[in-house]
Formats: C-alpha cells, structure tokens, sequence
C-alpha cells in the first residue's frame, strides 16, 4: 500500500508558508495553548477520563455514555472501521455470517484514511452512492437501502463542510441505522463562514459525530479526539423508533469503546479538549472567524486576478487551480495534473507548501487553506518568477 499523502510538515521540516493544512489561521489560541504547555506530563491521566468526558457530555447536553475519546480523528476512524467490520461477520461477529462483510461508503472526493480503513480492514469500499443503494435525501428512513447486498451492512462517510471541497455534502445516505452506520466528520464545523449544516438536531441524533478540535484552535501538533454516539431508540421521536429499532448503535458503541488502548489520550491532547469546551476558548474562535472571511475573501480576489480558478466554499479553505495552461494552449486533465503536481513539488523547494488534491479525488487541483495576506503575497510572486521553468 502507498504511503498515505497529508499536508503540513514532511522531510523538507515545516513550509515557511504552509497553505496545505486546514488549521485556523489566526491560532495557535492562546488560553487552549496554555493549557496544552501546562499539561502534567509526568502522571498518567486518570484512565476513565472522568472529568473530561462529562465536560464534553454538558457542553454538547448529551449523556456522558455516548462520549467516545479517541487519540486522533484518524485513530477513530479506524477504530470505528475495525469494530464494524468486527460486528459484521468478518470475524463471525454479531451483525452476520461473514457471507455479506460490511461494506464502506465514502465520497469521491475525500479524506483518504476512510477508504486506508476499509482496505486494512478488507472491507468492500465504493465513493459511488448508487453502489451503495443509498442515494437517499437525510430524512429517508427505508427498508430497501440494502436490497443489492442483503445482510450487509453500510458504514458510511460523510463530512460538512467536507473536504477538500469545503462544501456541503450531498449526496446523504439514507439514516436509517437498521442497514447503515453514518458517521458525520465535524472536523471543519468549527470554522464554518458561510452555509448552514444539512442535518438538525434531530436528525444529527442518528448519527455519530466526530470532532477533531485542533484544527479550529491552531494546534494540528496536538493529537486529540471525540466522538458522540447516536442517540438511545428511546430517545427518538416515535416515528423514528421503527426504523432504528433493529439497528447496532448499542453494540457497536461498546465495541468500538472496548477497541479503545488505555489512556487513548495524553495528558497534552486531554488538555486540548478540556480547553475546547471553555466559553472563553469558544469567544477566541468566533472573534477569529470575521478575519479568516476578509482573509479568504482577498485571497481568492488574488489569485483569480492571476488565472487562478477557484471553487466556492463555506470553510477558510478551498480548491483552486493555478493557471498551468495559459499561454501553452489547451491541456488534458492527465497533463494539467501533471503540471499541478510539478507546481506543488517546485514551490515547496522554494519554502511554500499546496496540498496537491489528487489523492483527495481532484486531480489537477490543490486544496489551498486561507493564510495571511503576506503568504499570499509571496506565493504569487514565486509563482511569477517560477513560471517558466514550470510551463517552459
């Protein structure tokens, strides 16, 4: 298996300008900071988490049970994926015979640990919805979501605002927890600028939901995660309970909590999140969302001034595309991702670092995240002085 591509530092150290991760520009946050440096590394954390899980549970008013630590969000999504493919028959599990294993759905264009997850794992893995057969609007509850692979069941991804488009996702499967599992990254919820969520409360309830809060406070160096169980049956409205009333949440929260190694989370990551529930943690991120909206705004005007094209999203990042082709004539898509990739692999010689999107499903693109108008500045004008030898 390939190594797996992410953005940020890498063997060159880290970019002077570094565009290719999503943290929030504005941070590190400074109280959220503070906690992490303060953070007692020489005990061991108390291994039931105790205080941080009901913290978690009151600020999202959810009972404590369905808090579910995890060392990353990357670290969760494999867990998760071993559990079901666990429940699902691929051991002689509860969920199945092994004779219809699990099956993983995902976006096309996606974070590449869900589809990693599911091939360690041996898993079935499609970004096609129809593949799936389910293709449905997020308020569908249906009986025939599995009718092409009976006795199977669906563990599908999804993540709003996604990434690396940053939009809202759509398709949604079917939430009906008799034939799937949904889980709903909120990686990037946090640092939302525009749009609103596709699911309410209500529906959100039918889910899992992962938050990974580093990226909205400035520390991606922190590893650190959580996620919320869907609801009890008997928390749902009654016209819900008959579709959830066969379904494995129960099961699969417990397993998925056995899976979990002792002291999932260090001191330092379990300090992170006691500061993300903190009302003056909270106050310093939506203080920084205005500057990342004005910051976004001037950069896209930048870069489409300059041949870029740019896709429309609702997060402080984006895909765009630099001009590869002008001035040589029309490229295929396979020779403008090819000189894609050389941009990428040439600017980072030269101190600045794009995620090239390729391995995101958009080759020939570069999810690009909002910087400082002084990044944007120097990463036009290498681009400049780069060009021949790029285009040449």
């Amino acid at each position: 298996m390939p190594p797996r591509i992410h953005g940020g530092p890498d063997a060159l150290g880290v970019p002077r300008w570094d565009f290719s991760t999503n943290a929030n520009a504005c941070g590190p946050c400074p109280e959220a900071l503070a906690a992490v440096q303060g953070a007692d590394a020489t005990h061991y954390p108390d291994p039931q988490y105790t205080a941080l899980r009901a913290a978690l549970a009151a600020w999202h008013g959810v009972d404590v049970q369905r808090v579910v630590l995890a060392a990353s969000g990357s670290e969760f999504i494999f867990r998760i994926t071993a559990a079901v493919a666990r429940l699902s028959g691929v051991w002689g599990g509860e969920w199945g015979s092994g004779a219809h294993p699990a099956r993983v759905w995902h976006p096309a264009q996606a974070f590449g640990d869900y589809a990693a997850a599911a091939q360690a794992w041996g898993l079935p893995c499609s970004s096609h919805p129809h593949d799936m057969g389910q293709d449905m609007p997020p308020h569908t509850s249906h009986d025939q979501a599995h009718a092409k692979y009976p006795g199977s069941h669906t563990l599908c991804w999804v993540c709003e605002p996604s990434s690396p488009l940053g939009q809202a996702h759509s398709p949604w499967p079917a939430l009906d927890a008799a034939h799937a599992t949904t889980v709903l990254d909120c990686a990037y919820e946090p640092l939302r600028l525009s749009g609103q969520p596709s699911l309410n409360a209500q529906q959100r309830e039918l889910v899992w939901q992962l938050f990974s809060p580093n990226k909205a406070l400035g520390l991606t160096g922190v590893r650190g995660a959580y996620a919320i169980a869907p609801a009890p049956v008997s928390a749902h409205a009654p016209a819900l309970s008959t579709s959830l009333a066969s379904g494995h949440a129960a099961p699969l929260l417990t397993t998925v909590q056995a899976m979990a190694p002792s002291w999932v989370l260090g001191a330092h990551g379990a300090a992170m999140l006691h500061a993300w529930v903190q009302p003056s943690v909270q106050a310093w991120l939506q203080q920084t969302l205005p500057t990342l909206r004005a910051w976004k705004q001037q950069q896209i005007d930048t870069l489409q001034a300059h041949g870029w094209q740019v896709l429309p999203s609702d997060v402080p990042f984006f895909c765009a595309q630099p001009p590869v082709g002008q001035g040589h004539g029309e490229h295929t898509g396979e020779v403008c991702a090819k000189l894609c990739a050389q941009w990428c692999t040439t600017l980072r010689q030269h101190g600045i670092k794009l995620r090239d999107a390729t391995s995101l499903g958009l080759p020939g693109w570069v999810r690009m995240a909002v910087r400082e108008p002084q990044a944007v500045g120097e990463l036009v004008r290498l681009m400049t002085v780069l060009s021949d030898s790029i285009t040449g």
